[in-house]
């Protein structure tokens, strides 16, 4: 694995806070000339380091309020099955992350949806047309109180 420095670290801290800065707003912000920063980022950016830039969008502004965690468990599990549930999940807009996962469940699934009812369809339309479906397990959050978006650097 590639070491980065501080500059670089200090780079990634500042665009994981603000990624709309100019390079001359980031130049400043990490104490270099604009050229040398925008090579560096160019470089990070090439190396994988920074994936993408994106917008952080309200969910409940946006009517999509229900943030639900539902825990999926396979009748069994094989490399042909598994690839058929990512390609499934991959195509449901209400699931927003998906994670493989250990233990008791295979599968944990974050979900949004406008309220109860939706959800309610979600699970009865969707997941529950997946025939390797064996149970599911879903938890509601009541209130969000700490979310970050940056990986502590």
């Amino acid at each position: 694995m590639e070491t980065l420095d501080d500059t670089d670290l200090q780079i990634l801290r500042t665009l994981q806070k603000n990624s709309k800065m100019t390079t001359k707003e980031l130049a400043d912000a990490v104490h270099l000339t604009p050229t040398p920063v925008f090579e560096r980022q160019k470089r990070l950016e090439k190396r994988g380091y920074i994936r993408k830039y994106v917008a952080v969008l309200d969910a409940d502004k946006l009517g999509l309020g229900l943030q639900v965690y539902c825990k999926v468990k396979l009748k069994q599990i094989n490399h042909e099955i598994a690839d058929a549930f990512a390609r499934r999940v991959s195509r449901m807009p209400e699931v927003t992350e998906c994670y493989n996962t250990s233990g008791a469940y295979d599968y944990l699934l974050k979900v949004r949806a406008r309220d109860m009812k939706q959800y309610q369809e979600f699970v009865l339309n969707k997941l529950g047309e997946i025939e390797s479906l064996s149970s599911i397990e879903s938890t509601f959050v009541m209130s969000e109180l700490k979310h970050t978006y940056g990986i502590n650097l």
